[in-house]
């Protein structure tokens, strides 16, 4: 069995999905996110995620880290920037754990989820749930799109552990 948790950055909210199995095959899962306090300086806010996603990694100790490729929008450059660090914080945990780590762009993502790369969230998160023979909705977002990711890894598993596609 392969364990893979999904990261999906975010300087609020940082989604986390993890799910065991093999190939297609999904055996158990869990998610959640890691949430800041914008009254919070930008580093205590980064050593939060740090740590919450260290914690993560200790108890699941996962054998891939799928985490969102990041980008910028060019009317919000200054959310791109953060992200940027966010993603830092999320890259150097994964890497002091010895984990795997594959970066995956949304928009792959949801092609490879829906069919559809400009697919919605909504379209998106209703795909995740099909995967996981879900009722209710999956929330929140970041969640949601962490999970996505941690499938992605897992339907990828023997590719992305022996040479990266």
């Amino acid at each position: 069995m392969v364990k893979v948790i999904g990261i999906d950055p975010g300087l609020a909210e940082t989604g986390i999905g993890i799910v065991n199995g093999r190939g297609m095959q999904i055996d158990a899962f869990s998610y959640g996110c890691v949430n800041t306090d914008k009254a919070h300086s930008l580093p205590v806010r980064l050593h939060r995620i740090y740590s919450k996603l260290t914690q993560v990694l200790d108890e699941q100790r996962p054998d891939l880290m799928v985490v969102e490729d990041i980008f910028s929008l060019e009317r919000y450059p200054k959310s791109g920037l953060a992200l940027g660090k966010v993603t830092g914080v999320i890259l150097l945990a994964g890497h002091q754990h010895h984990t795997g780590i594959l970066e995956v762009p949304v928009r792959e993502a949801k092609k490879v989820l829906t069919g559809n790369g400009n697919a919605g969230k909504k379209q998106l998160e209703q795909a995740v749930r099909r995967q996981l023979n879900l009722k209710d909705p999956i929330r929140p977002d970041h969640a949601s799109d962490a999970l996505a990711l941690a499938l992605i890894g897992l339907y990828r598993y023997d590719t992305a552990a022996t040479g990266r596609r």
